[in-house]
């Protein structure tokens, strides 16, 4: 199966149309104002209208309160939605749009219960952070140690186009996620670095 992959973070127009011109499966958008990487709804719509046709947009929140992802989704409309907070399954279905749960993998987690708790989460999102942190610190978790549910996995956290291949063999993954991994300063992606990670995961997918 081929693993797809998002590119998170994304801040600039250029940045956006090269990850697209790579292959690139889907790009994150970080609405999240405390965040290095965020962007206006404004911004990350400009930037959406302009990417070819399938390849999706994910727009990411963390513990937003309802009125403001509404708000914001009368500006932009992501193909995914992306909670990095306590959010419950409840809020995050609320929106009438498919979402992405992450879950801090810091700490140890109970994928089975989070995947039960999500259940109609299109992926769950595995990132390194601490819970109640922001994703794009850079820092990976134990691959070994998750358990994956019977439920499509996103692998994210610390991943660069030296690590991404034992990611995948580890865990195989519906989709790897990067961010710092790929940037020349976050929120500025780095040409070089994008190329060398999709180089890195369709060599693997090619193993």
């Amino acid at each position: 199966m081929r693993t797809r992959i998002k590119i998170c973070g994304i801040t600039r127009a250029q940045d956006a149309e090269a990850a697209a011109a790579l292959g690139v499966d889907a790009l994150g958008f970080v609405l999240v104002p405390r965040s290095r990487r965020y962007v206006c709804a404004q911004t990350a719509a400009r930037i959406a209208r302009a990417l070819p046709p399938f390849v999706a947009s994910v727009a990411l929140f963390m513990d937003a309160d309802a009125q403001t992802v509404r708000d914001t989704l009368q500006i932009f409309t992501p193909s995914l939605l992306q909670f990095h907070g306590s959010e419950s399954a409840e809020f995050c279905a609320g929106f009438g749009l498919p979402y992405i749960k992450a879950v801090a993998m810091r700490d140890p987690v109970d994928l089975a219960e989070e995947s039960v708790r999500y259940a109609d989460a299109r992926a769950l999102l595995l990132d390194g952070h601490a819970p109640g942190q922001m994703g794009g610190s850079g820092e990976a978790f134990d691959w070994h140690a998750a358990r994956a549910p019977q439920q499509r996995l996103i692998l994210a956290g610390g991943l660069n186009a030296d690590n991404v291949g034992t990611g995948i063999r580890v865990l195989k993954p519906f989709a790897v996620d990067v961010s710092s991994g790929v940037e020349h300063e976050p929120g500025v992606k780095d040409l070089a670095k994008m190329r060398a990670f999709v180089e890195a995961v369709r060599r693997t997918d090619g193993e």
